[in-house]
């Protein structure tokens, strides 16, 4: 027992004594910033939001004393219907959005990352929409939405010759959701993308030039060069879209309020709407904790991913 402990005081004695006092107050001094920034901006305001989660407090004071209510927030929440059709919007939103926007990166990466010309020009053409606004995008989608007269819809009418019926892209509950991955996929590929080609140009041309000597044409060196070199890639794009797909908001919020129907209703959405519109912060920060948790399950499945391929 005294064996065990005092094998870590060991270690601890060895690393300052290998790095020096003056280097590891140094260190700690860099560390400073950062560790109270996000104890000052996230740490605490989880704590407090789990707290408030227990709780009825409004979201402007009242002459009633707030009341700690233990778990009957996330028990009305599991209860109401609203907030499991937010859950599957939100996870059908995910299941659309990942084919759409990692595929169209992918296979624009792919098309990037070859000797063409104006290839960087290109580049920043299609990462534009990733640093345009999403207030601004929404608007400018809003517009081709239009219904009947909208740009999409003239083009569709015009393809069809007649045959296809002008779109309510926004009003109809069956194509609501459909509008918002089009304009998030549009949006959001361009940051996979440079993801992508990061990952390509990282793939040594010593495998691409055996891979030629075996014979192996264009898509051979695709199929057994390029896609194992791409695998931790894979992973990371297809977890980080999943983890911002479970956040949408915005689309929302500005396109279709979460209507028509609830078709589009988001947890975050649900989550806003509780806290600000009808005032009960408690039980918006009861959702909020119940969102961490799944964006927290995301994780570990992340982490445990990228163990499995030695990332």
């Amino acid at each position: 027992m005294s064996a065990l402990t005092t094998v870590p005081k060991r270690r601890r004695r060895s690393v300052i004594a290998r790095i020096g006092w003056s280097r590891f107050l140094q260190e700690i001094g860099m560390l400073a910033p950062a560790v109270l920034l996000m104890t000052a901006f996230l740490i605490t305001p989880f704590l407090l939001s789990f707290w408030t989660a227990m709780t009825n407090q409004p979201l402007v004071p009242r002459p009633t004393p707030v009341r700690f209510v233990g778990l009957n927030n996330f028990m009305r929440i599991l209860s109401d219907d609203l907030f499991w059709t937010s859950l599957w919007n939100v996870t059908r939103f995910t299941i659309w959005i990942l084919p759409a926007q990692c595929g169209l990166a992918f296979v624009t990466a792919l098309i990037l990352n070859q000797k063409i010309p104006f290839r960087n020009v290109f580049r920043g053409m299609f990462f534009l929409p990733a640093i345009t606004s999403m207030v601004v995008v929404c608007v400018i989608w809003g517009t081709l939405f239009q219904y009947p007269t909208g740009p999409l819809n003239q083009i569709v009418v015009s393809l069809s010759g007649g045959y296809i019926q002008p779109i309510d892209w926004l009003g109809d509950p069956n194509w609501a959701m459909f509008s918002i991955v089009l304009l998030s996929a549009w949006q959001a590929y361009g940051f996979q993308m440079i993801i992508y080609l990061a990952g390509m140009q990282g793939i040594a041309d010593e495998l691409y030039d055996a891979a030629r000597i075996d014979g192996a044409g264009p898509w051979g060196r695709f199929w057994h060069v390029t896609m194992p070199g791409l695998r931790p890639t894979h992973v990371f794009v297809l977890v980080i879209t999943t983890i911002q797909a479970f956040k949408l908001y915005t689309q929302v919020a500005i396109l279709t309020q979460g209507g028509p129907k609830s078709s589009t209703e988001t947890v975050v959405h649900y989550m806003v709407r509780a806290g600000f519109e009808e005032q009960k912060l408690g039980y918006a920060s009861a959702v909020s904790v119940i969102l961490f948790l799944i964006v927290l399950v995301i994780a570990l499945i992340q982490r445990r991913l990228m163990r499995r391929f030695d990332v």
